[in-house]
């Protein structure tokens, strides 16, 4: 067996320890391995984490994105040797990352108070759909309910309609986003301090924190904002407009942009019209704006569209789906997508660690293992001294 590849990166002396499942726990350990952590991914035996089935199209690839750079074993946090077995690894550890319900940790005698008698540096990472407090603490919590307690489900789609989705778990990766923030600022503190602490990571309050200014503005002006669709209220030029060969984004609200537009559509007069003058007046006239660009736009192609906009110094551009993603030559560029070929995927890509740092940047080693425990032999047996009689007799109890 070949060496595995150099862990390149900032945290490269730090070691994390999964034990969460689905996407909020399991993409801040991916960010974290991305970044050079050694991230030991613990797995139910026999099961293991939904993910490895979660994708759309003809195979669940999804896996090989969240899991990729991470260590897998499997531990049935269930049983009593299970749990020994994540002590021992917690002991040495850095950090620990879990994602279930508020409870179970401390159930299985693996809480914080716990986990900080055998390791007092450790930086526990909790993330859940409410919180480790307060009345809704211990109910069940997805990505969607946060989403909707967070505000965000209700400003989705378009106003004449019920609220949509983003069609992403957006909830979960801003939790998860959050919350490997937090543990990066208390790996800060801890080499202030020496001491660890715990990071306490809500989906619904995630959420919130991207919501602007949607508070504030209903206590001074009694004001809720509404679905708009796929514009901002009172934000105008900035929409989607039809070209001869597909759509177009156009975002030239502000002043000066708005008058380099109105030059390169033809009609400079725009910019000193009362009715799109100013900011104000544009966000009046919004509808009325729109369609005299969309008469411009739609006989052009994109292309033709794109490079006039360039031209000008307006900002634009097309509608990005996948493939339009691995043809782009500015990702291509970036290298915002890289190729990492498997045996079964030989053509495999997925996107890069973001993001870029100019002096310890990290990579994409491996793609998530699809085989359940592929370093149980590795992180058991060499770095807990476990011998090939007692794994075996762990996987054959179902302990591992």
């Amino acid at each position: 067996m070949s060496a595995p590849p150099v862990r390149k990166g900032p945290l490269t002396d730090v070691r994390l320890i999964e034990l969460g499942q689905l996407i909020a726990g399991p993409f801040c350990g991916q960010l974290m391995a991305d970044m050079g952590a050694d991230v030991i991914k613990v797995e139910p035996p026999n099961q293991g984490d939904p993910m490895r089935v979660w994708g759309r199209g003809d195979y669940p690839l999804w896996w090989t994105v969240c899991s990729r750079n991470k260590r897998c074993v499997t531990a049935n946090l269930r049983e009593a040797e299970g749990q020994d077995l994540v002590r021992q690894l917690i002991a040495s550890a850095d950090m620990v990352l879990e994602n279930f319900r508020p409870g179970t940790m401390e159930r299985w005698g693996l809480g914080y108070e716990d986990l900080r008698k055998i390791n007092r540096r450790i930086i526990m990472i909790r993330v859940s759909g409410y919180g480790q407090t307060g009345p809704y603490a211990r109910r069940a919590g997805y990505a969607s309910i946060g989403e909707a307690m967070g505000g965000m489900r209700y400003l989705c789609g378009e106003p004449d309609r019920r609220p949509s989705r983003a069609g992403l778990s957006i909830g979960d990766s801003l939790a998860a986003t959050f919350a490997c923030t937090g543990a990066l600022a208390a790996l800060h503190h801890r080499e202030r301090t020496g001491e660890g602490q715990v990071i306490d990571a809500s989906i619904f309050e995630s959420v919130l924190t991207v919501m602007e200014a949607t508070i504030p503005e209903y206590v001074v002006s009694n004001y809720i904002r509404e679905r708009s669709g796929a514009t901002l209220p009172n934000v105008a030029p900035s929409n989607i407009y039809d070209c001869s060969d597909g759509i177009f984004l156009i975002a030239a609200n502000q002043d000066t942009v708005f008058a380099r537009l109105c030059g390169t559509i033809g009609l400079p007069e725009l910019a000193e019209d009362e009715r799109f003058k100013t900011h104000t007046a544009r966000g009046a006239n919004m509808a009325v704006l729109d369609g005299i660009i969309n008469e411009w736009t739609k006989t052009r192609t994109m292309a033709e569209v794109d490079a006039l906009m360039q031209e000008a110094g307006v900002p634009a551009g097309k509608i990005f789906r996948a493939p339009e993603m691995l043809e782009d030559p500015h990702y291509k560029a970036r290298e915002a997508i890289i190729d990492m070929p498997t045996e079964e995927w030989p053509d495999l890509k997925m996107q890069n660690v973001f993001p870029k740092m100019s002096k310890t940047q990290g990579e994409v080693r491996w793609p998530g293992n699809p085989t359940l425990g592929a370093h149980n032999q590795e992180v058991y047996g060499g770095e807990l001294g476990l011998s090939d009689g007692e794994l075996v007799r762990l996987k054959q109890d179902s302990i591992i």
